[in-house]
């Protein structure tokens, strides 16, 4: 690797060396990326959450005038537990196959690495138009840090052309992802002794009825043409993840709960999805009431809606990735998975998806990078400090 790659690989090794999984504090890993702007000249703005636990990290380079670009990336990184991993996931692993191995490294350390490396060349650069690096907390349970980083650059900074997020597209610019919501739907019933089914309700069987109707919702959705061959399943998703319920065999369960998510199409939206499904729960709870008033059905959000990325009002951002990646035809997609895209877009800012690595990776044991990735990722980046010194 050239000298300009070991900085890059340096700064990943460090970034994956901080245990950055969401249930734990990310302020160690804030601290460093501040000391290492510092040392550059750049000041860095925390944004804290309510506990002072956790931190976004916000810092301009160049000047503050309008038409700059965020680079997006969180900070936090899902856990390892269970997983068969062959090495330590919180230490980069050169595997000898062209790949680096650790927790994070595509999702998402690497672009971080990456753009943290060209730091000290856009300071030399004097850019006429800013740079932003905004580095979010809790974006793995629910895009959780960003809203109050948005809202601080919103607010103190002139508005921005363009935000680019640096989830792992193996650097192929994505313009459409899904919204998410996770939801939990608590069943109360009636108990009973199991011979005695007119005796009681069971919130079990209940439970049933309603995943039921949620894997039926989605087969009206298709029966409907809602469909955006955008995405790889063209249609809005609902999934049920876990259901737990019931004391014994032989008794007919008082309770039953089961947490489940839809993940809908920008044109779709949560609220009318939703309300498919709450019509249904309101009429089967009505006619169980008929027999034992105390039948409950209650639905709660777990994690509020992380709203979808539309294709649309992208052009600054997506002309700008073609021109960084050297390719005016460059394919664009849409993905299903969810990122803080949709949260920069609701703030008005034109957004796109565009980092180095696979999402094929994340998650996984023995999460990897291509060196190749990271290389593509630093040519991004030095181009970008071209274009905005212009």
């Amino acid at each position: 690797m050239s000298a300009f790659d070991s900085h890059t690989r340096r700064l990943l090794a460090q970034l994956i060396g901080f245990d950055t999984v969401s249930r734990h504090s990310n302020l160690e890993l804030i601290d460093f990326v501040e000391r290492y702007l510092a040392e550059h000249g750049v000041t860095a703005r925390r944004i804290a959450n309510a506990d002072g636990s956790k931190a976004n990290l916000l810092a301009r380079i160049g000047p503050a005038v309008a038409g700059g670009v965020v680079l997006s990336g969180h900070t936090d990184v899902v856990p390892v537990d269970g997983q068969p991993w062959r090495t330590d996931p919180f230490e980069l692993v050169d595997g000898g196959d062209g790949r680096l191995y650790g927790r994070g490294s595509c999702d998402m350390k690497g672009f971080l690495a990456c753009a943290l490396a060209e730091v000290p060349n856009w300071q030399a650069m004097a850019l006429t138009r800013p740079i932003y690096l905004a580095f979010s907390y809790d974006e793995e349970i629910g895009c959780l840090g960003a809203p109050t980083m948005i809202e601080r650059l919103m607010a103190d900074e002139p508005t921005p052309a363009a935000v680019i997020i640096g989830e792992p597209t193996r650097m192929q610019p994505v313009v459409a992802q899904k919204g998410i919501t996770t939801l939990r739907t608590t069943v109360t019933g009636r108990e009973a002794h199991s011979s005695q089914v007119y005796q009681g309700v069971s919130a079990i069987h209940v439970a049933a009825k309603l995943v039921s109707k949620i894997e039926g919702i989605m087969q009206e959705l298709i029966d409907e043409g809602a469909l955006e061959s955008v995405f790889n399943v063209a249609h809005s998703s609902l999934h049920v993840g876990t259901i737990e319920g019931g004391t014994a065999i032989n008794i007919m369960a008082r309770e039953c709960h089961f947490d489940w998510e839809i993940r809908h199409l920008p044109s779709d939206g949560f609220e009318a999805l939703f309300a498919r499904f709450s019509e249904f729960a309101a009429a089967l709870e009505g006619e169980l009431r008929q027999r034992a008033p105390e039948v409950s059905i209650v639905t709660e959000r777990l994690i509020e809606t992380v709203p979808a990325l539309a294709d649309r009002d992208n052009e600054p951002a997506l002309t700008l990735c073609r021109y960084l990646l050297d390719d005016p035809d460059v394919d664009t997609g849409g993905v299903a998975y969810a990122t803080e895209g949709g949260q920069f877009q609701r703030a008005g800012l034109a957004t796109v998806v565009c980092g180095p690595g696979s999402i094929e990776q994340a998650h996984q044991p023995d999460e990897s990078i291509e060196v190749d990735q990271l290389a593509a990722g630093e040519r991004f980046m030095r181009r970008l400090g071209e274009r905005l010194a212009e």
